[in-house]
């Protein structure tokens, strides 16, 4: 028969097996993000993505350091997809005034080969 200390020995066994392990590689994955999306030159003022994946980033290291691993991975993946969307919208409006500026020379372009004719 088994003895009650043994099953509660086990228990607490399989328990700690069954915790979540240290996010460490994805806080560190988070924070290259963020360090890129800084790179080009978007403050969190501009942009509100960054700002907030900033807030996560801040929330999952603090869970981390508290062992809430579980919550501080979440948070740090949502910064991620945040940094990563505040990337996407500067790369968008990027392309846009890119855009905006080759149709007003198209336009220029278009005037001088009219007044050549």
């Amino acid at each position: 028969m088994i003895k009650p200390s043994l099953c509660a020995a086990l228990a607490l066994i399989l328990a700690g097996c069954a915790s979540d392990p240290a996010p460490s590689e994805q806080l560190r994955l988070t924070e290259q993000t963020l360090t890129q999306v800084r790179a080009l030159n978007i403050s969190a003022e501009q942009s509100s993505g960054l700002k907030l994946a900033e807030e996560k980033f801040a929330a999952a290291q603090t869970a981390m350091t508290q062992g809430k691993h579980r919550e501080a991975r979440m948070l740090a993946e949502q910064a991620e997809l945040d940094a990563r969307l505040a990337e996407a919208e500067q790369m968008h409006h990027a392309s846009q005034e890119q855009l905006h500026v080759l149709q007003g020379n198209i336009q220029q372009l278009r005037k001088q080969l009219g007044a050549l004719q």
